[in-house]
């Protein structure tokens, strides 16, 4: 890595996303703290998106300090990752005007799901293409070294642009630009064999919609739950339909205490905030994506020339 100056709240301009590597609580606490009090200084707008119990901690080192900043559990905006991005475009959108803005976001932690993880690593990726690079937003994303495995610091350094350890500030040698004309071109887990595909087509969604059901029943989804991801399936398939060719498959099947149900067809995805940002109306796409997002607990996509899949998973109890 190139070691680079470290800019000041005050006198950076345009969008930066930043990798902050930190080890032990301590450090989390010294690097965001003093991130968070030069922007109250600068009178900068500043989110931090972090856990319920790191919130309590910052409110209670900044004491008075912590009535200029906005906080957000990552439990409730980031339990599906797909729907940070949205929480951080309506953070700039509400501070239009503001020569700085500051955020803090940490979605990923050792209890992550591998499932969860993948798609915590698919938004970093996307982060980078989410705003304008003339945008005021100073972006720092929190990985604990003492918690989380090599693999998964060697992927942030991949998806940040810069790397904050310590005093120093880096631009990331490791970097990689997510391919544009192929966002979601990524394999996903092979379904299990006894999931077997059931084809259908336009005449097919309220089939579609009572197996869904059904699986949704004998997986023991609440009503509210199962109500979600009948309808979450039933707009992804209708998307099959308008635009992977007509028709597609659909595979049902449950992994513990959580129903995933697959959708596939012959369409290819590449615009690369489909459904993590809220749809134009009469945009001509991208509201069956989104809805499935806010609907369920995770939603993942594959998807290159060969066609699409679409997985949704939603689990019992919530």
């Amino acid at each position: 890595m190139t070691v680079t100056p470290a800019p000041s709240v005050e006198t950076f301009g345009g969008y930066r996303h930043e990798a902050f590597l930190y080890s032990g609580l301590p450090e989390f606490l010294s690097g965001t703290l003093s991130f968070i009090r030069r922007a109250v200084s600068a009178g900068d707008p500043v989110l931090a998106v972090v856990s319920a119990a790191k919130i309590d901690l910052l409110r209670q080192q900044l004491g008075a300090e912590a009535g200029h900043v906005a906080f957000a559990d990552m439990a409730d905006v980031g339990d599906n990752p797909a729907r940070i991005i949205a929480q951080w475009q309506a953070f700039v959108q509400g501070n239009a005007g503001a020569a700085q803005l500051c955020g803090i976001g940490e979605p990923i932690h050792p209890e992550r799901s591998p499932s969860e993880l993948a798609e915590c690593q698919l938004h970093e990726a996307l982060l980078n293409v989410a705003f304008a690079a003339a945008t005021p937003l100073w972006l720092l994303c929190p990985y604990d070294l003492e918690a989380l495995a090599a693999d998964v610091i060697d992927e942030a350094q991949r998806t940040h642009p810069f790397v904050a350890h310590g005093d120093q500030r880096q631009a990331s040698s490791a970097f990689e630009p997510i391919d544009l004309a192929d966002p979601f071109d990524r394999p996903l887990p092979p379904p299990p064999a006894g999931a077997a595909p059931v084809s259908f087509g336009s005449g097919d969604l309220r089939r579609l919609r009572m197996l869904v059901a059904g699986h949704a029943e004998q997986a023991g989804l609440e009503k509210e739950a199962a109500t979600g991801v009948v309808l979450a399936v039933s707009e992804v398939a209708s998307n099959s339909i308008r635009h992977g060719g007509g028709h597609g498959e659909v595979r049902v099947w449950a992994e513990g205490r959580i129903l995933v149900c697959e959708v596939s067809d012959r369409g290819h995805i590449t615009s690369p905030l489909v459904g993590r940002v809220r749809p134009v109306p009469d945009a001509g796409g991208g509201a069956g994506l989104w809805l499935a997002n806010q609907l369920c607990d995770l939603v993942q996509i594959s998807s290159s020339a060969r066609g699409t899949t679409v997985r949704i998973y939603q689990a019992a109890g919530r």
